[in-house]
């Protein structure tokens, strides 16, 4: 059965991975496209981190930390603040430039507001209707395996353009 305690930890392998890309991460490393087309490091962990925020702050009825706890201004990225990275040009991508405490800091305050919410929820709240955009509607349930697919995929790229940068000598 589908648990709050299932959905944290899986979080934390994404934390895991996310933090083992960024350690000792300089600007060459984290801007590294293997092309022009492809994304970096740098882009992969704001854009994972914006979709956890922005989805589940919705879900939560909070302001995303983004804006809130001041990472818009930190990161002062040249494009719309509500952005997300969904739909972004290759150029747009190649844009996201943050030192590696600024990209980990970001998702630490994400990733720990997540898993502090995620126990005050029952199992009945899976069904719950969050979003009715979509057909069919999208649950509680539907939607933090989205975030979570999302992220894990995104934070795996992460690490394989890390593998392929320091293959490269960056």
């Amino acid at each position: 059965m589908l648990s709050s305690y299932l959905i944290a930890e899986a979080h934390g392998h994404i934390r895991g991975i996310v933090h083992v890309v960024l350690e000792d991460a300089d600007e060459q490393l984290l801007t590294f496209r293997p092309d022009p087309e492809a994304n970096s490091i740098a882009w992969l962990i704001w854009h994972l981190t914006r979709v956890q925020d922005d989805h589940l702050s919705e879900i939560m009825n909070e302001e995303q930390l983004w804006e809130s706890a001041g990472w818009a201004d930190r990161f002062a990225l040249p494009f719309d603040r509500a952005a997300t990275g969904y739909g972004q040009t290759a150029e747009e991508t190649g844009q996201v430039r943050a030192d590696a405490s600024v990209l980990a800091g970001y998702y630490d305050a994400v990733h720990s507001r997540t898993v502090a919410w995620l126990p005050t929820f029952t199992a009945a709240d899976f069904s719950r209707v969050v979003d009715t955009r979509w057909t069919p509607p999208v649950t509680l349930a539907v939607r933090l395996i989205s975030v979570l697919a999302d992220d894990l995929q995104h934070a795996g790229q992460a690490a394989y353009v890390r593998g392929l940068a320091e293959r490269a000598g960056r």
